[in-house]
């Protein structure tokens, strides 16, 4: 089978949509597949083993400027597919990219399926756009319309698409790396590091600092715990964006705040490990990959029962959920947690497991054979043949 994979990001791109993608690549070619990525030129040094990644030039997307959108040469673009001759093709944009790998498949009655991964019609309230989203989803609806399958990453998610009445809908849930995320970590020396006390009750925040991201519930929330809690509690926000400036500058000065930047690697695991609870209030997820990634390192999840997130987090089960953008109902949560420690320890332990249960293996085997059969390959047939 020959996949052609049209993306705004890509690996070494650092973020949920990169990175899964990148892991579907690396599990198709061990599946005897061939796989030929077209993306936007990266930011990041590009690794060396990208063989079949074509870069383009690009530029920043309005909704999400970390993300690219590509300008390509459509001649010289059709002239690579050509020469790919691909079984299948991948849409995971549905901008610049995907509109040139659509035009491809119609024209060459190339199966094609698509994968969602973001919600932008709710960033659009984030950014005062709301007037766009009528027009969004007429787009949509006409992109989408010749997929065999749209590849969602939650049942909230394909709902949410469902009733804006788009059709063949099937979930690709997401997965998490047990050997980087885990609970085991030196917390004393962790905190130590970061001239926080090892006594703190460690709240912790990891992803994009933007208005989309409710980071104002956030902080709000830390504000106004009452005093005794917020005496004996820590905040770490880890992440970038556009609001890390804004945010340093106001909360820079307060002793118990750290903002840490950008963090990826072992660094970023030892930090939800030295965590006592994570805490994330977004409301935009389709599934929300930091969440998965909390759990599996044994640190107990507050989150807004919204999106992918309430459907990650089992309510009192595996994590706390919250009503979205109710501070009262975050403040209260974290209180809970300060005050039951035992309860903490037990939401600890059950999303550990549920964790251990998201295998990327098992969710690629799976994706796999739909993608087989979306080509119209036979499920053992490895390796497609196609002229040109």
């Amino acid at each position: 089978m020959r996949v052609a994979l049209f993306t705004d990001t890509y690996v070494p791109d650092v973020n949920g949509v990169a990175k899964t993608l990148g892991r579907w690549v690396t599990y198709l070619e061990s599946r005897g597949a061939e796989c030929m990525v077209f993306a936007p030129g990266s930011q990041s040094a590009v690794r060396s083993d990208q063989r079949m990644v074509e870069r383009f030039y690009s530029i920043p997307f309005l909704l999400y400027p970390e993300c690219r959108m590509a300008i390509p040469n459509p001649v010289n673009l059709r002239k690579t597919l050509r020469a790919f001759a691909p079984d299948l093709i991948h849409l995971a944009t549905p901008f610049n990219l995907g509109l040139v790998g659509l035009n491809y498949a119609k024209r060459h009655q190339v199966p094609v399926v698509a994968s969602y991964h973001t919600h932008f019609d709710r960033y659009l309230a984030y950014y005062k756009l709301q007037w766009m989203e009528p027009i969004l989803w007429k787009y949509m609806m006409w992109f989408h319309q010749d997929c065999r399958r749209i590849y969602v990453p939650s049942e909230s998610c394909r709902q949410h698409l469902h009733e804006q009445g788009l059709k063949r809908l099937e979930i690709w849930p997401r997965g998490v790396e047990p050997e980087k995320f885990r609970p085991t970590a030196d917390r004393d020396r962790i905190l130590a590091s970061r001239n926080i006390s090892p006594g703190k009750f460690v709240l912790l925040y990891v992803g994009r600092l933007a208005p989309e991201k409710s980071v104002d519930v956030l902080m709000r929330t830390f504000e106004q715990l009452p005093a005794a809690v917020r005496a004996g509690s820590h905040l770490i926000v880890a992440g970038d964006g556009p609001l890390y400036k804004p945010l340093t500058e106001r909360y820079g000065g307060e002793a118990d705040i750290t903002f840490t930047g950008f963090e990826q690697g072992e660094a970023l695991g030892e930090l939800y490990a030295a965590a006592d609870v994570f805490l994330f209030p977004s409301t935009t997820e389709t599934f929300g990959n930091v969440v998965l990634e909390a759990m599996a390192s044994g640190t107990p999840v507050i989150g807004a029962a919204a999106g992918g997130v309430a459907d990650t987090i089992g309510h009192g089960r595996t994590g706390w959920l919250c009503e979205p953008g109710n501070i009262a109902d975050f403040v209260e949560a974290v209180c809970r947690m300060y005050a039951d420690r035992a309860l903490s320890a037990e939401l600890a332990r059950e999303a550990l497991s549920y964790s251990r249960r998201q295998s990327w293996d098992s969710i690629f085997s799976r994706l796999y054979a739909s993608f087989t059969e979306a080509a119209g390959l036979s499920s053992v047939h490895e390796r497609g043949s196609k002229s040109s």
